[in-house]
């Protein structure tokens, strides 16, 4: 058996966490941080970063390392974020998340543009540059976590290719695109690859590798890499992605390289997701069993939505509410409409290239709730593997670190399906398909 330790530290919308994992995927340690987000008005949504990208991941990674020799570390965050920092890296105005409305300007009105492609970043860098013209930097989450962890601000390229095209993977930091922002390129981060070494902790401790985005550390580990995969991400954000080698758009949708060689993804994140069934279900209570029959449906968007509708301005109904219904009833339904919104992605990807699911690999914090996870079985109609390791960004991001410890090869990322375990396995019940089907077309009319 493989024992070297390398840590996996995920900063997340509502905690940072941290798992440390032996050379064979064994979790032999974890930790977690909670930190808050806010929403002063409807459309922001923000981070202390301070708290959560400066000093939630060192207190996460002193809690998971404790008593253990450990060879390198790497981590992983969400994206877009941005913040603006002093000369010590020390955040100056709050860490901006996905959605806000900071970021929309630049964001060119919406539409089914990849995250590379939306310019969001931009926009929440021109709102930074104009709230700490004196800034000594602009970071995403990543790099302030780095900065903080090893002295210098450095992160991967996937993130930074979210500010295209200030930054490309060919030319790295555009000055030209910078002068229009404002934004000089030696106030952003270094970046290099995926796994690659970026700097030692506190300069003489564990290797700390450059980190990645928190999906892509959770896609390395989840095993979603066959034809008929679909891998479903129930965080904060519903992320659904199924795997496909059609080069074919699906309308609304993004078609993204796979790490897995040959395989494509088409998919995208939705609000549907933790943060939608938390705001839902938080007032309701005890609440008994529903009924297959006796369910309203949501249409899920207090803070609109994003892939396939990609509006800002769509806003929350419960419809079709009657005498029958009760908190039980209400709460079913939301985790109908999560299920709902992964249906949608499949039967769109289905229409336009011709997409044959045959299983569900359900990861993240939710794929410990059996009633989200029910929700998906029974609104698709495929069974759901839910992974081990429900903390898939943390554990990728633990994968990653072997390579920036000299363990694996540079090109070994997708070698991280070999720490892929199916936990258990959720059937679709056959007694709420039919009138589960039908709530699902009143779902598509609400949506």
């Amino acid at each position: 058996m493989s024992t070297e330790v390398t840590v996996g530290v995920d900063i997340g919308t509502s905690s940072v966490k941290a798992i440390a994992a032996d050379g064979d995927g064994n979790v032999v340690a974890s930790a977690r941080v909670p930190h808050a987000f806010r929403v002063p008005s409807p459309g922001r949504f923000e981070h202390d970063a301070d708290v959560a990208w400066r000093r939630g991941p060192r207190e996460a990674l002193t809690q998971v390392a404790k008593d253990l020799d450990v060879k390198a570390v790497s981590l992983a965050a969400m994206v877009p974020s941005l913040t603006a920092v002093d000369a010590d890296g020390t955040p100056l105005v709050p860490g901006l998340l996905y959605g806000d409305e900071r970021g929309r300007e630049a964001a060119g009105g919406g539409g089914a543009k990849a995250p590379t492609e939306r310019g969001e970043l931009l926009g929440f860098m021109t709102w930074a540059k104009g709230e700490a013209p004196d800034a000594a930097g602009f970071w995403p989450a990543q790099a302030v976590a780095n900065r903080s962890l090893c002295g210098e601000a450095v992160m991967d390229h996937t993130t930074a290719a979210t500010a295209h095209p200030f930054f490309d993977y060919q030319d790295g930091w555009s000055a030209a695109v910078g002068e229009q922002l404002g934004v000089r390129v030696d106030q952003m981060p270094r970046v290099l690859p995926p796994g690659w070494k970026a700097g030692q902790v506190d300069g003489d401790g564990p290797a700390l590798a450059s980190g990645s985005i928190d999906a892509m550390a959770e896609q390395i580990v989840a095993g979603a890499d066959d034809d008929g995969d679909v891998l479903v991400i129930l965080g904060t954000t519903l992320i659904i992605w199924a795997v496909t080698t059609s080069t074919d758009s699906v309308p609304g949708y993004w078609t993204i390289p796979h790490t897995a060689p040959g395989k494509l993804l088409v998919g995208g994140p939705s609000n549907a997701g933790g943060l939608f069934l938390n705001w839902a279900t938080g007032w309701l209570g005890v609440c008994g069993p529903a009924e297959p029959g006796r369910v309203p449906v949501w249409a899920p968007y207090p803070r609109g939505e994003r892939a396939p509708l990609h509006d800002h301005t769509r806003r929350a109904v419960l419809a079709d509410l009657d005498l029958t219904h009760d908190a039980g009833a209400v709460r079913r339904a939301t985790y109908e409409a999560s299920g709902f919104v992964v249906r949608r992605v499949l039967d769109t990807a289905r229409e336009h290239i011709g997409l044959q699911p045959r299983r569900i690999v359900a990861t993240g914090g939710g794929a410990r709730v059996d009633e989200w996870v029910q929700a998906v079985a029974d609104a698709t109609q495929i069974p759901v593997d839910c992974v081990s390791v429900p903390e898939g960004g943390a554990l990728g991001s633990a994968w990653l670190a072997r390579i920036a410890a000299g363990l694996e090869e540079v090109s070994a990322v997708n070698d991280g399906r070999k720490w892929a375990r199916v936990g258990r396995t959720i059937e679709a019940d056959a007694a709420w398909a039919k009138p589960m089907e039908e709530r699902y077309q009143r779902f598509l009319e609400l949506s």
